[in-house]
């Protein structure tokens, strides 16, 4: 397989949980101001969408959008359990979550990187997303991770949201259940090395 990435955008979610899952891949970076890849190509021929992530499967066929992908993932090695069984009622609950976090989270952050934004409209992203991240603390009381003990593709995907509001600057601080499952997500190998492997974190 074969991923296509921008270091900390949204496709840091389906790094962690390949590298989770173990299975083989390779890493193709994406400049997304550009739509260019390293080697000059044109991205946009192999996503039309132009945005990250994008799954490039062995047999060639190409997967886009972060939660599909996610899922994709996670049913290649049921064994790791990083996501419930297909028809089960705890796979409907991980949807959810997925669907929650692209929907609720990422299109309410993602617009605060946009220099073109007025202060007006960054203040009630923020605030809206800030709400969300307390709906989360809640959920989270009593468990290790969203799921309960079981990580799952899900929580990479909230990490990369509390990465990207930890960029932004957001106050959590009166959300002690989110900032210690932030720190128990990152202090997972795996996290660690996708965040190395995207240059992000520099190894030990």
């Amino acid at each position: 397989m074969k991923l296509y990435y921008a270091p900390g955008a949204c496709s840091l979610s389906p790094h962690i949980s390949l590298l989770e899952a173990g299975l083989p891949y390779d890493l193709v970076k994406v400049d997304l101001g550009a739509k260019k890849l390293e080697n000059g190509d044109d991205y946009l021929r192999v996503n039309p969408k132009g945005q990250v992530p994008a799954l490039v499967l062995d047999s060639g066929e190409i997967v886009t959008e972060g939660p599909v992908i996610l899922q994709m993932i996670a049913d290649k090695v049921p064994a790791k359990h990083l996501a419930r069984a297909r028809d089960s009622a705890e796979r409907y609950k991980l949807q959810e979550w997925l669907n929650f976090i692209t929907a609720e989270l990422h299109k309410s952050i993602g617009p605060l990187f946009s220099s073109a934004l007025s202060d007006d409209a960054k203040a009630f992203f923020k605030n809206r997303a800030t709400g969300k991240f307390r709906f989360i603390d809640g959920k989270l009381a009593g468990h290790d991770y969203l799921m309960g003990k079981q990580f799952t593709v899900a929580d990479g995907y909230l990490y990369v949201m509390l990465r990207w509001a930890e960029a932004l600057k957001f106050d959590l601080s009166e959300m002690p259940n989110l900032l210690a499952y932030k720190a128990r997500v990152a202090a997972r190998p795996k996290v660690q090395e996708a965040l190395i492997k995207e240059g992000l974190v520099k190894a030990a």
